[in-house]
């Protein structure tokens, strides 16, 4: 994984889309990162009084991706993608790992999500607008930079859940 003076480098003098692009990259990258080297039982150690665990920011990640890129961005209907399902009745369905739900499963449905995310993004304009119930319309550049600030902050909840489990800090 590249560190983040390498991230800034690449987007330091890029135009918008690369630099939002090279950013969600970035951390797309460091929240898989944060998991590697360790034992199922360790992604799915409950550290926190909360649900939160490795795999299951992994897995949130992945429901998250779909919702902003897909649905909300792209338009697809929720009942046609299955990581929205049922999750307005169980927010926390994301950070329920079933016993089948391997990390290496998890990931490769993570970056099979990633794809599918950059490729309906880039069929926007930055300045596209969508419907957005609470806010009223979004663009895809708020998307992006929601997106970022999103995972940027799940892959702090894993530097720190990875400390808790074995001391190990920074990327």
């Amino acid at each position: 994984m590249a560190d983040i003076y390498d991230t800034g480098k690449v987007a330091a003098v890029a135009d918008e889309r690369t630099t939002l692009d090279t950013f969600l990259d970035y951390y797309r990258d460091a929240i898989k990162a944060k998991v590697r080297g360790l034992s199922e039982e360790d992604v799915r150690r409950r550290l926190v009084p909360s649900m939160t665990t490795l795999s299951g920011l992994i897995k949130h990640l992945c429901r998250v991706e779909a919702s902003w890129f897909q649905h909300r961005l792209a338009q697809v209907s929720a009942e046609d993608l299955p990581l929205l399902q049922g999750w307005i009745d169980d927010p926390e369905r994301d950070f329920r790992v079933a016993p089948d739900e391997t990390l290496e499963a998890l990931i490769t449905q993570y970056d099979e999500q990633c794809t599918s995310s950059r490729e309906a993004a880039a069929r926007f304009d930055l300045d596209h607008v969508v419907p957005h119930p609470a806010l009223g319309e979004v663009s895809a550049r708020w998307i992006y930079v929601h997106m970022i600030e999103e995972t940027a902050r799940h892959v702090g909840h894993a530097d720190i859940l990875r400390e808790q489990l074995d001391g190990t800090t920074g990327d």
